[in-house]
């Protein structure tokens, strides 16, 4: 695979290069623009140039735990009611109870890879202008792919800043237009940030594939709504300002484009869920070609352990680490998937309370993930703990979830009984049957907060879902280490935000931590 890196000094980390030629050489053949497109795909799975580590593409951190998903998960997950490990890597403890300081290095690992991924895309869009394809002689049917390739990587880019937005607010901000060298970015406000990302999806969605015609784990249109939709959901937060009818009117979209849900709920999250028509947007793994410590293969062997069937999961062993607690236990009806498909844990030798965070037995384990096919076979990879399983980033039935949501908060464009009957979708397929099903008076936004971990519990959505529901930080609501104590405490407002890591801060003089830190 082909690639480049135009870094610019907006970490102090080194960026390596991972091949030895220069973008002349590269650009002059069209023929390798999609495999540098592909580079960029790929930094969203893998961590170098030789998997599962080896060459890697970010030094001075842990390769396998710095890759994107891998380093977005934890950060998403482990400090909420959705999840716990019990591994002692300095800094992770601290996300465990939501006491980290601006030198965690898992904080710094994601806010590093967004950069990372920021600064390839901008090379990628800078050196696919049409200023800089026609200079080349490349064809005009070429130049046409090329302004959809273009326009992808204009997404992915757009992606890594709606985490940067999300994570961390005010942030270096760099396009194509920039320099290529050594200076010090400026930094951005949340408001600035939120502004681009918007103008940008906007620009490039006439220019994208349509909906569900583009390759596997490709953006298209859908995905740039469903980016859209989520940045519009979540603006009051972002810039204190409702949102809620920009997002139901690319959920409307999405809705008409023909996606469908999956008949089976545990389908999605196997080595061959990319047969899902209900797959928006899928960051793509596999055993052979995308070996990785990161990723669903984190997923999968770290949340297998104790007594657990190592076969049912379609690995050799495994690692120790994730369980849940016992908040989101108490959500589903049972533990076993019955009669909610989406509550199947793992609770033999296991305690429902976590008293020692450092011991997997005490904490329900999550049968979520697993690299086995939906006919039982294993993965591409057999007797290895490389897994095939994708990461579902988007997925339709979040798009009916927030419909609901939006709908609740006062939305137009959509209606509560329309609301209702997706929701009822949903558990439909969970119960097998309409036992499941609420009725209206039962849907609001308290039941829609719950319905979202139970249908999206470690998808990487909780801390954004808690923080827009006003129950991330405070004392309203408490979870079992929160705070760092057993029966949960208040944590603090700042830390709706992450810190920027004080490395960061140190080499550049234009930025400025966020408050708290």
């Amino acid at each position: 695979m082909l690639g480049l890196v135009s870094a610019v000094s907006c970490t102090n980390l080194d960026l390596e290069p991972y091949n030895e030629v220069t973008s002349i050489q590269v650009y002059e053949d069209f023929d390798n623009y999609k495999s540098v497109l592909a580079k960029l795909y790929a930094g969203l799975a893998v961590s170098g140039q030789q998997g599962p580590a080896g060459k890697p593409d970010i030094s001075g951190l842990d390769e396998g735990a710095s890759t994107y998903i891998r380093a977005l998960w934890k950060l998403q997950e482990l400090p909420t009611d959705e999840a716990i490990i019990t591994w002692n890597d300095e800094g992770l403890p601290r996300l465990n109870t939501s006491e980290w300081t601006s030198d965690n290095s898992f904080i710094a690992a994601m806010y590093y890879r967004i950069f990372y991924q920021i600064s390839l895309a901008n090379e990628y869009i800078r050196e696919t202008s049409d200023s800089n394809m026609a200079s080349r002689g490349i064809s005009e049917a070429d130049q046409q792919t090329g302004r959809i390739f273009r326009a992808e990587a204009r997404f992915l880019r757009a992606l890594s800043y709606y985490h940067a937005l999300d994570m961390y607010g005010n942030v270096p901000f760099v396009t194509e237009e920039d320099g290529v060298g050594a200076y010090f970015p400026e930094q951005t406000d949340r408001s600035s940030l939120f502004a681009y990302i918007e103008s940008e999806l906007i620009d490039i969605i006439p220019t994208l594939i349509d909906a569900r015609q583009n390759e596997y784990a490709r953006a298209d249109k859908a995905a740039a709504w469903m980016l859209l939709a989520k940045l519009y959901l979540n603006a009051e937060v972002y810039i204190g300002e409702d949102r809620y009818t920009d997002a139901l009117t690319y959920i409307n979209q999405i809705l008409a484009s023909g996606f469908m849900l999956e008949g089976n709920y545990n389908h999605l999250f196997l080595a061959d869920n990319h047969l899902s028509e209900e797959l928006i947007f899928s960051v793509a793994f596999d055993g052979v070609n995308t070996t990785t410590y990161g990723g669903t293969t984190f997923l999968v062997n770290a949340a297998v352990g104790g007594t657990m069937n190592r076969e049912e999961f379609g690995i050799p062993g495994g690692w120790q680490g994730l369980r849940t607690r016992p908040e989101i236990v108490a959500l589903y009806p049972g533990t076993d998937g019955t009669p909610d498909a989406r509550g199947s844990f793992h609770t033999e030798d296991q305690t429902l309370d976590i008293e020692n965070i450092s011991i997997f037995q005490e904490g329900y384990a999550v049968k979520k993930y697993k690299n086995v096919t939906r006919d039982g076979q294993r993965g591409s990879s057999p007797g290895t703990d490389i897994v095939d399983t994708d990461f579902p980033m988007f997925r339709l039935a979040d798009v009916y979830l927030m419909y609901a949501e939006a709908v609740l908060r006062g939305a137009t464009g959509g209606s509560q009984a329309q609301a209702l009957g997706y929701i009822n979708e949903l558990r439909q397929r969970a119960y097998g049957n309409a036992t499941g099903n609420i009725a209206a008076a039962d849907l609001n936004l308290d039941f829609i907060l719950d319905e979202r971990a139970r249908e999206l519990k470690w998808e990487a959505q909780r801390r954004t879902d808690l923080i827009r529901f006003g129950k991330f930080t405070g004392e309203e609501y408490l979870w079992q280490w929160k705070g760092g104590v057993y029966e949960g405490r208040k944590v603090e407002s700042f830390r709706r935000l992450y810190p920027l890591p004080t490395a960061d801060l140190t080499a550049n003089p234009n930025l400025k931590q966020n408050d708290g830190y």
